[in-house]
Order: structure tokens, then sequence, then C-alpha cells
């Protein structure tokens, strides 16, 4: 069991479904809404809390890029169906986003930025009033260059606006029953390259296939940071055993040679978010 499901495993107190009424009250006051939607924990919950407050007043809107694993486009497509949502689905070509190759610590600026700017343009195609965006008050904690460009194109965070941490979005997602509940946290495919290293298509689809091949293994929260011929695993601690049975050791190392990693690491600090921005001078 991971440690998502282990510290969820509780109902919601009296204050924390106020909250979620709150959140609900407040969807309520705009007169339509798009949902920039990932199929992620944060995201997943907000559009439910859209869709209950606004009904068919919401939408949602997805990218479709190589930072985007085909995975997690599979199942934003899924959910949008299951809950009756209309889904727009927007192809994005980052390398084309001057900067966004080259990787530079405001990458996230300069792909956050173009990416609003075509969802503010869909939004007005529709007649949508407002763009909603998940992140969440946790978020605050680690260096987030995107949160710039949503505070100077509008977009609204009503998530982090009432304070919500992940703990306590995994609490309501799970009361309310959505699949995503103990869903590891995921991040952008061009997290796991250092900054100042050029990011290449290759390099995200060699990223993409090592996690996915993690998680047919069996590990839940992990990152696979591309350092050239080097792939550096990231994964909990507690699951360093399971990581090191011979059969699994075997295939791991086997397989990441085979997408043109040389070498295979497993970081020894284990798995946490946004390891590339310790080496920023912030």
């Amino acid at each position: 069991m991971t440690d998502c499901n282990k510290r969820n495993q509780e109902a919601p107190d009296e204050a924390l479904l106020a909250k979620y009424e709150q959140l609900k009250t407040m969807l309520a006051g705009y007169q339509s809404v798009a949902v920039a939607f990932s199929g992620g924990v944060d995201s997943t919950f907000l559009l439910y809390a859209a869709k209950e407050a606004l009904h068919d007043r919401v939408i949602a809107v997805t990218a479709s890029s190589g930072s985007f694993p085909q995975r997690e486009q599979t199942e934003a497509n899924d959910y949008c169906r299951a809950i009756s949502v209309r889904q727009f689905v927007l192809s994005v070509d980052e390398m084309s986003i001057e900067g966004f190759a080259e990787n530079t610590k405001d990458r996230c600026y300069l792909c956050k930025k173009h990416l609003f700017e075509q969802f503010i343009s869909l939004a007005g195609e529709q007649n949508i009033q407002v763009i909603l965006e998940g992140s969440n008050a946790d978020d605050e904690n680690d260096y987030r260059p995107g949160m710039r460009a949503i505070a100077e194109l509008g977009i609204q965070s009503p998530l982090r606006s009432l304070r919500f941490t992940k703990r306590q979005i995994r609490i309501l997602s799970q009361y309310l029953g959505l699949p995503t509940w103990s869903k590891p946290s995921f991040a952008c495919l061009a997290t796991r390259v250092p900054y100042g290293v050029t990011i290449t298509h290759e390099m995200l689809g060699q990223i993409e296939r090592a996690e996915q091949l993690l998680m047919d293994l069996g590990f839940h929260q992990m990152r696979v940071r591309h350092h050239g011929e080097i792939a550096r695993i990231e994964i909990p601690v507690e699951e360093f055993a399971h990581m090191c049975e011979p059969q699994i050791r075997s295939v791991v190392y086997e397989q990441l040679q085979s997408y043109g990693f040389s070498y295979v690491a497993l970081d020894l600090k284990g798995y946490r978010t946004g390891s590339m921005n310790e080496t920023l001078d912030l």
C-alpha cells in the first residue's frame, strides 16, 4: 500500500466538508468556466467541483504534447466522458516555444504562458467567462515559475485561494469517490532534465518509457531523471527493497539500456518533488 493510501483512509471532518462547500459556492458565482485539466489529482478534484456547481456551464481543456504521457491523456479523456463534461484537447508543440528546448530556469513560465494563451483563445471562442487551474497551497513551497504566467494572464486558482492542501484534496477526493484520490503526483516530463541541458523529443520519449516500465513493475511514486547517458531513478525509500530484487533490478537495467541509457542509478535520497531545483541559486 502506498503512503497516499495509508494517509487518506479517513473521512473528512466538518471543517473540511464546509471548505468544499465554500469552493462550490465560489465556483457557482461564475457564469461559466474552463478548467485546465490534466487528469491529475488536483485538476480532477477541481473539475468535479466545477461540474457540481455549474453543471453544463463547465468545459475541460487538456493539452496534448510530448511532455504529457499518452497514459495521462487517455485517463483525462476517459474521466471527462465519465462525468459528461465537454473536453477540448489542444495539440501543443513545446519545442516551438521560444526558450523551451534551451531549458532555462524560466522554462515553465514560458510554457505555461504559451499554453494558457491558447486556453484563453479557446475560452473566448466558446464564450467561457473564466479559466481555472488546479494548483494548491502546497505548490507555493517549491520553485514554480509557471505561477507567474498564471498571475499575469488572470487565470484563477481557487484551490490555492482557499488554501486547499494536497492532503485535503486527496481526503475529499476519496470521500467523493474520485478515481484519482490515491494517484501519484505527476509533473511535466521536461522537469526530469537538468536546467541548461537542451531538451529533445527523444529525451522525453526515453523518460516516458522508463517511467511507464516502473509503473508496470509496481512502483507508484517515482521519477526518472535524465542525465545524458545516466538514468537517475527516484523512488520512495521504502520501495528500495523491491527495486533490489534480482529479477526487478535486471529488468529495469536491461530495459532502460534498450531505451538508450548507458547507466542506470538509484538515487539514495529517494523520491522527492523538484529535485532538479536543488541546483538553483534562488
